[in-house]
């Protein structure tokens, strides 16, 4: 039983610390991506596809944080 109460934990504790890096590192891509965008108008349709593509690469970390709490859930 208790080691039930300690896979909650750490499962959660996984996730947790995994999701502060992706939502950190979205939020500046984001934000440098609107700063180049109001600097330069005209280049937005060439910064979206790429910060979108910037994004996506770096939420891949949230994901495989997700994956290991999962494991730990249900696995070990």
């Amino acid at each position: 039983m208790e080691s039930e109460g300690l896979k909650i934990i750490a499962a959660g504790l996984c996730m947790g610390l995994g999701a502060i890096g992706p939502a950190l590192g979205e939020g500046f891509i984001g934000a440098k991506a609107m700063e180049a965008i109001g600097r330069n108008p005209s280049q937005a349709d060439a910064i979206m596809p790429r910060m979108i593509v910037a994004m996506a690469i770096t939420e891949s970390t949230g994901i495989y944080a997700l994956v290991i709490s999962l494991i730990i859930l249900f696995v070990v």
